[in-house]
């Protein structure tokens, strides 16, 4: 059996946000899944380390040619857990057109929050632009014969705007996905969610401890470290009673 190909973005300032994203996925799967980190030092520093932006901001629009064209893969930024089964949002490839090559949630929102990552090393502002988070979760059809333009020569030169506004691509050829496989925390009014995106900072960040969700967040970390004993179980406990 074929596994499903998740591309997840790593950087080394929030690590922690990655282990918990896997863990959160692993624990609901029903279907094989093989992890991809994205991280820049596997790239030869392709993104590197930018302050104020994650160090995957570009490598994701690798994931097809890292496929080297072929199939389906998803890509997934870091800071999120799942809190459903990946087989279904697998399973949403069927219902795509033919000529779709890729799906995302196709948010339309200004942001609430002037700043992210408050009170780390990684505070900066809170930036609008079209297509805001679109490509912080993504279905990627890796064959599609309009992707074979990302390679690494292209995504280096194409500048911010154009790859996170999928300017290589016609507007039909972008498929949508149900809002809640990419609900933006702090951002998007509390409710129940398939994948919380904690865009504005993980729960381990003080600031973010409590939002609304993080006890979700909490609980994966957690049960990643299973071995760590009882005293993160009650931290989990508290944090849930609080939601």
């Amino acid at each position: 059996m074929d596994s499903v190909r998740v591309f997840v973005g790593y950087d080394s300032r929030e690590a922690v946000a990655y282990h918990a994203f896997c863990q959160s996925v692993i624990e609901r799967a029903s279907i094989p899944v093989s992890f991809h980190p994205i991280a820049s030092t596997m790239l030869g520093g392709f993104d590197g380390q930018q302050d104020g932006t994650n160090a995957f901001i570009f490598s994701r629009y690798l994931v097809p040619y890292m496929c080297n064209f072929n199939g389906w893969a998803i890509f997934a930024d870091g800071d999120m857990v799942v809190d459903a089964d990946i087989a279904e949002l697998w399973e949403r490839r069927a219902e795509l057109v033919y000529d779709t090559a890729v799906a995302v949630v196709k948010h339309d929102y200004r942001t609430k929050n002037r700043f992210k990552y408050i009170g780390t090393k990684l505070e900066s502002p809170n930036v609008d632009y079209p297509r805001k988070n679109w490509s912080s979760v993504m279905l990627w059809n890796c064959g599609h014969f309009a992707n074979r333009i990302l390679t690494p020569d292209y995504v280096a030169s194409a500048g911010g705007a154009a790859l996170h506004r999928f300017q290589w691509l016609k507007d039909e050829q972008i498929g949508e996905l149900a809002a809640d496989w990419n609900h933006l925390v702090g951002e998007d009014p509390p409710g129940p969610a398939k994948l919380y995106h904690y865009t504005l900072g993980v729960s381990g960040i003080k600031h973010y401890a409590d939002d609304h969700g993080s006890w979700k967040w909490h609980k994966a970390l957690v049960n990643s470290l299973e071995c760590a004993g009882q005293d993160r179980v009650k931290m989990v406990e508290r944090a849930e009673a609080r939601t």
